[in-house]
């Protein structure tokens, strides 16, 4: 595991194409991806979706415990 980022050192991660996760969460194997819509999407703004610990996909917002904290790291590979 990296260095432990800040919520917008996540985002920047996140839209490099990178997937992110919290120390503070839960459940393992949990993460963050960003989607961008292509010509076959029918999304037409990007979104961030999470995987929870089972791996079933839903689109994600965040709370305030996830923007304050400094917990975030980069994990895995994107899919």
């Amino acid at each position: 595991m990296e260095s432990p980022m800040s919520f917008g050192d996540a985002i920047s991660a996140l839209k490099s194409g990178g997937r992110v996760a919290r120390t503070g969460w839960n459940g393992k194997n949990m993460f963050l991806e960003l989607q961008v819509p292509d010509a076959n999407s029918k999304m037409g703004h990007p979104y961030v979706y999470m995987s929870d610990v089972s791996g079933k996909l839903f689109p994600w917002n965040p709370n305030q415990l996830d923007v304050l904290a400094d917990d975030w790291y980069q994990t895995g590979q994107p899919t």
